[in-house]
């Protein structure tokens, strides 16, 4: 099984949100990406976070972890966890280019209007407004239409 990191990054003197515009879809996501072998969780995050964005993050916090499974029909295709951190405080200076897709700062009041998969406006939306840890699955097919979705705590 796959397992991913990311983070979301909220500046507090500017409240943006530091986001990721990936090429394929046009989706904006959370900045991070595959752990690599033996690596611990808190290692990937900042690692990742570096390589895609130039900025090194400050105590970053565990706020999410999370299942997704992807099916066809009945049958499950691809199935990986992630592990979403929130963090206030970086340093460093932003990459002009990422390798991954467009970087953007995007005014808090933005972020739940941005193109993005379902179940990621789920868990940015709680993210952004709790300091409670929240666990989910999100079901999805393989054209990233949500099936179904678990969360505890439970959202509204």
């Amino acid at each position: 099984m796959q397992r991913v990191t990311n983070c979301i990054v909220k500046d507090p003197t500017t409240n943006q949100v530091l986001m990721l515009k990936k090429p394929r879809r046009g989706w904006y996501v959370a900045p991070g990406g595959k752990m690599e072998p033996g690596e611990h969780i808190r290692e990937s995050v900042m690692r990742e976070y570096k390589e895609e964005t130039g900025l090194t993050l400050q105590q970053p916090t565990l706020n999410g972890v999370f299942s997704f499974v992807i099916k066809d029909g009945n049958q499950t295709v691809q199935e990986w966890m992630m592990f979403t951190f929130y963090c206030e405080n970086y340093t460093g200076n932003l990459l002009s280019t990422s390798p991954e897709g467009e970087l953007e700062w995007v005014d808090l009041s933005e972020v739940m209007q941005k193109p993005m998969a379902e179940g990621d406006r789920r868990y940015f939306k709680h993210i952004l407004s709790s300091n409670e840890v929240l666990y989910g699955t999100f079901t999805y097919t393989t054209d990233f239409t949500l099936l179904d979705v678990t969360l505890d705590p439970a959202s509204p």
